[in-house]
């Protein structure tokens, strides 16, 4: 009789540590509670966090067994952008689309619709393939999950 197989899982996630293995995810793929992947090196294993995370290019999951498999960024379909940037970073950010800022481009991912509008701004535009790593939230690590002006704020 055969004994039954253990599915390793991921239950942890150390920000910023180093791992001899990896996953690579897009931008959305690290956005999970509850997933199956396998590794580089060919693993497989379960995510079962008990919440939702964001998870950042460089975080670990911590395996049962006590291995530990990093998060690299995926390269996928990306806008950098150039020219005016407080001004177009204001456009992209009032538009609550995630935005990753370098001293000399944003980057954004392709959407055609906000191509045209950061064209019409003045921008230089010009779609590259890159690891997406937008900027967390303001309050605190990773993606903002709403839009909340805090405690007593009252929009009319």
């Amino acid at each position: 009789m055969n004994a039954p197989l253990t599915v390793l899982r991921a239950t942890e996630i150390l920000r910023a540590t180093p791992a001899d293995d990896a996953v690579v995810l897009d931008y959305e793929g690290r956005f999970l509670r509850r997933k199956r992947l396998t590794s580089r090196g060919g693993l497989s294993f379960m995510v079962d966090l008990p919440e939702t995370v964001s998870l950042d290019p460089g975080d670990a999951f911590r395996l049962t067994d006590g291995r530990l498999i990093g998060v690299i960024a995926a390269m996928e379909p990306c806008l950098r952008v150039e020219g005016p940037l407080p001004r177009l970073a204001w456009h992209i950010g009032n538009r609550h689309t995630p935005c990753q800022i370098a001293d000399a481009h944003l980057l954004i991912r392709a959407d055609h619709v906000l191509e045209g509008m950061l064209r019409g701004l003045g921008a230089t535009v010009t779609a590259t393939m890159a690891p997406f790593a937008p900027e967390g939230g303001a309050y605190g690590h990773g993606r903002t999950m709403g839009h909340d002006h805090g405690p007593g704020f009252h929009s009319h």
